[in-house]
């Protein structure tokens, strides 16, 4: 790694990084030159770009397709690879069969316990088949909806697979739903079937997965048949109902270990994925078996370089996108994937880095929410061995320096780069990211993932100024977009299409540096305007990161009949910090001194905790609604909810 400079960036690439990179390689077969070269080409004809991807990520086919990309029916509505037939199995397991890739270990799997099993390619897949003819048996197939309500298993992904072999829809549901969301979710999706287990471990306590199930399911009469992994087995109890219920195990008995896969075409759809929204019912996007396949690859393979001797670890549910996306990503390119049960920091503060450090983990994504709670625990990491460690990826929240850097040089040695990224359930993948090829200042973009035309644009959708707040926008179709909404064309234009019409428009504020660095500072939704100033909150909860004092934040407007909005921050103080009016008037100083005396905190909050998703992401709607005492929406998709209830109780309301 090049040393830093006086333009603040902290990680540049050597050229034996830059040869060795597969998008370099892509460059030299499409004969250009940088990356800024490509993605005017990409922007200017996106059927050439996707087919030049699709051809050198070698996309598998049982029938090639005739035409990449029809826009006929106008730019929200494109249609990808007419004519052609394939299947996410095909490309991700089948291909691999009677190559070296085959009896090489795939998944890795710790529980939280500490018990632990491995198996290779061939293993795997003879468990997807089985449960393939399980499907099989019971009469399901093309087109039908099945629910995945899982832990992180083996046989969480086996079943994930499972269902795409036979050309079934898979149905995500987060692993900490109460029966309310599943229930909403089955239903809308018309699922005709649920693969379960009877619980999972979380900080050593039993949680009932198919008793919760259980509940939802007395208003989803059309679900016909529940499939049960055994998990905790004596340890819970797990009622089964006659006819309806089948232990995994059971049903995959006698199943042979090979089944066919069903052919598909090529937009036929895989995967229904909800993502909530701010009020009323959760989005359903609809993902297809050659977008999710080709997003996949694209993102993961080539703008972040993972290959097939990497092992990957990256904690997260099957219920959310990057579930899905790391059981694509590693099996694609033949790589091994780290499954973990639990939580990075329990049954002990350090389980995140041993298992990176044990397992020889090669490529890590995590949340920089993840990281800011490590550093509480102090000097910790410094014990282990992360010499392994070759990529580090992140997405989910803006960082804040301190923890940039800190992840950069405790855990990269100041030489393993940080990729960011940054997309949606919507795009099943990133808009914008890091890549291999461009230098890096703490927590920034090197600009629009290839394919992805993404632009910051003001309120007008003209380019905005340098170092001006806009709004993350796509100007080209991208094939792992949604296709519509499910059921719900109306919603999916005025989600998407409305504010601009002719460009997609995602929810996110983004803003471009002097020097050409991307940002992406927050959702738009929770700008703060401070005396007629636009303000993201990532860069206010930056400066209170700043003081060392507190772990996390979660700054929102509150209406001041002065400023138009005053500022409220929600802090969760370090371990031994005291929580007083000392340290309000501290923090206070820190934000004025950094943005301004208009920028003087109205209120300052100390939680224990913020409210937050598996994945990590703050739901800082959840504190704006707590704090205004306005209707909370959808809180299906929080890990914590008691961290609500805390909130409300310091917030007095």
């Amino acid at each position: 790694m090049a040393p830093a400079d006086d333009s603040g960036i902290k990680w540049r690439p050597t050229e034996e990084i830059v040869a060795a990179s597969r998008m370099r390689a892509f460059l030299d077969e499409c004969g250009l030159a940088d990356l800024d070269t490509l993605n005017a080409k990409a922007d200017s004809d996106p059927a050439w770009f996707w087919d030049a991807a699709l051809r050198f990520l070698d996309v598998k086919f049982y029938k090639p397709y005739d035409e990449v990309l029809d826009l006929s029916r106008g730019a929200p509505w494109p249609d990808w690879c007419i004519g052609g037939t394939t299947n996410v199995v095909l490309n991700c397991l089948d291909k691999h069969r009677g190559t070296e890739i085959w009896d090489k270990i795939y998944v890795v799997w710790e529980g939280e316990d500490g018990a632990k099993r491995e198996l290779t390619y061939a293993e795997f897949d003879a468990e997807v088949c089985r449960f393939a003819g399980a499907l099989r048996e019971r009469g399901y197939g093309r087109g039908d909806v099945i629910g995945l309500y899982l832990p992180m298993a083996p046989e969480s992904y086996a079943a994930f697979f499972a269902v795409l072999k036979i050309g079934g829809i898979v149905l995500p549901l987060f692993s900490g739903f109460g029966p309310s969301p599943i229930e909403v979710r089955l239903n809308d999706g018309d699922a005709k079937a649920v693969v379960t287990a009877d619980g999972t471990l979380r900080r050593a306590v039993p949680v009932a997965m198919k008793a919760t199930l259980d509940a939802a399911l007395a208003d989803c009469p059309d679900v016909r048949d529940v499939f049960v992994i055994r998990r905790l087995g004596e340890a819970i109890d797990c009622p089964m109902t006659e006819g309806r219920d089948h232990w995994w195990h059971d049903a995959t008995a006698g199943q042979p270990d090979h089944a066919p896969t069903e052919e598909m075409a090529a937009e036929d759809q895989g995967f229904l994925v909800y993502t909530s929204g701010t009020t009323g019912k959760p989005k359903g996007t609809v993902a297809t078996h050659v977008g999710s396949v080709a997003k996949t690859a694209l993102d993961v393979g080539l703008c972040f370089d993972i290959r097939a001797d990497d092992r990957m670890l990256w904690i997260s549910d099957m219920g959310w996108l990057v579930g899905p996306l790391t059981a694509i990503s590693t099996s694609y390119f033949g790589a091994s994937l780290l499954i973990v049960e639990g939580t990075p920091d329990y049954p002990d503060s350090t389980r995140h880095w041993r298992l990176m450090q044990d397992n020889q983990v090669t490529w890590c994504g995590i949340a920089p929410t993840t990281v800011r709670g490590m550093m509480r625990y102090g000097d910790e990491v410094d014990g282990f061995d992360f010499s392994s460690l070759r990529i580090l990826a992140s997405t989910g929240e803006p960082w804040t320096d301190e923890a940039w850097l800190w992840l950069l040089e405790r855990v990269g040695g100041g030489t393993v780069p940080i990729l960011n990224y940054c997309g949606g359930t919507e795009c099943y993948g990133g808009i914008v990211s890091g890549t291999l090829l461009a230098p890096m200042k703490p927590g920034s973009f090197a600009g629009s993932m290839p394919g992805a035309g993404a632009r910051v644009v003001d309120g007008d959708g003209n380019p905005s100024a340098v170092g001006e707040l806009g709004e993350l926008v796509m100007t080209t179709p991208s094939i792992g977009n949604t296709r519509g909404l499910w059921r719900d064309d109306e919603r999916y234009m005025e989600s998407y299409w409305e504010m601009y019409g002719n460009m997609w428009r995602q929810g996110d504020w983004a803003m471009i540096d002097e020097d050409g660095f991307w940002y992406v500072l927050g959702r738009s939704d929770d700008t703060i305007n401070v005396a007629g100033k636009r303000t993201g909150p990532a860069e206010i909860e930056g400066a209170l990161m700043s003081s060392g004092r507190i772990s996390e934040a979660a700054v929102i407007g509150v209406p001041d009949p002065v400023k138009g909005s005053a500022l409220c921050c929600v802090c969760v103080p370090m371990p031994g910090v005291e929580a007083d009016e000392a340290l309000r008037g501290e923090l206070s100083l820190v934000v004025t001194g950094a943005l301004g005396k208009s920028y003087r905190p109205k209120d300052i909050l100390f939680v224990s905790d913020l409210p937050k998703t598996r994945n990590m992401k703050i739901m800082r709607r959840v504190v704006r609604s707590v704090i205004l005492g306005e209707e909370e929406g959808d809180l299906s998709s929080l890990v914590n909810p008691e961290a609500v209830e805390e909130l409300r109780a310091q917030a007095g309301v």
